[in-house]
């Protein structure tokens, strides 16, 4: 059974999807497409800006989608996916494969999603850091015990787990850690504090754009970040899309149920190869490879 998995913030790179607007006729078609629909021209920035531009929050995520989503495109027929997942931003990626939400739309939202976080991350200094080497309870339990708002973010891989929260928090969080036995502890380079209860403003900004915007059922099962679990059902496709921005990411939890549910190799659609590592820790006997076209 292949599983096709998406990447999120963080895989971006200049120069990312020069390759495909070059070599396919249906890539370029697209690209100038999504500089239409976000009224910018974000192919300028990916292709030949300069990194603080492609870092930026409101860039970085729909870029990252688009070399996702026109890949997976222009893959055509070598495209066949049994199940899917995305990494946090990727979750979106991996929509727009499945068919259970258009590239319009998922642009869309995309976007707009971008927005409201980048706004949130605005309005409260905050930050992430990653935990290498330390048990998920350990970590839990120190977040628990810290009067700022910190918390597990993201569970990437079996000793790798990434919190967000306050910049007090966690600053307080990262001298407990190493006091716990933590490997590593290191600050991210990230513009905010991404799914925490800081990120609410933007849950409820994204929320209405969600429900107002029209799913179908998907080819294929999508295994989401809320719940580790797959899901074909478009109303619990969304309400999990709407608790994702607050909420941890289960990626250790979603590759573990995808294995177990009978995924033989993963393939990893869009830039970097971050998911790829991820997956070899959870299991390094599965086949994992990058999408080529």
């Amino acid at each position: 059974m292949k599983a096709y998995i998406f990447p999120g913030q963080g895989a971006q790179f200049v120069g990312m999807g020069k390759d495909l607007f070059d070599s396919s006729a249906m890539a370029k078609e697209l690209f100038e497409q999504a500089n239409e629909i976000l009224g910018f021209g974000i192919t300028d920035i990916m292709f030949s800006g300069t990194e603080e531009d492609l870092k930026q929050t409101k860039v970085t995520q729909p870029a990252i989608f688009l070399h996702s989503t026109i890949l997976a495109q222009i893959l055509g027929e070598k495209f066949k996916p049994d199940i899917v997942a995305g990494h946090s931003l990727g979750e979106f990626s991996s929509l727009v494969a499945n068919k259970a939400l258009s590239f319009k739309d998922g642009l869309i939202l995309v976007s707009k999603r971008a927005a409201a976080m980048q706004k949130a991350c605005e309005a409260e200094p905050s930050t992430m850091a990653a935990v290498i080497g330390l048990d998920e309870n350990i970590v839990q339990t120190v977040c628990n015990d810290i009067d700022e708002i910190v918390v597990p973010a993201n569970y990437n891989s079996p000793g790798q787990i990434v919190i967000s929260g306050s910049v007090k928090g966690i600053d307080f969080a990262m001298e407990k850690l190493e006091k716990q036995g933590a490997k590593r502890v290191v600050k991210l380079m990230v513009g905010g504090a991404f799914h925490s209860p800081l990120m609410e403003p933007a849950k409820i900004e994204l929320e209405e754009a969600i429900r107002n915007t029209s799913f179908s059922t998907p080819v294929c099962p999508v295994y989401q970040n809320a719940t580790a679990l797959p899901s074909t059902d478009t109303t619990k496709i969304k309400n999990n899309l709407v608790v994702q921005l607050t909420s941890p990411v289960k990626w250790t939890q979603t590759v573990k149920n995808m294995l177990n549910d009978g995924a033989t190799s993963f393939t990893e659609v869009g830039p970097g190869k971050v998911l790829q590592g991820l997956v070899k820790k959870v299991d390094r006997s599965v086949p994992v490879e990058s999408a080529e076209f």
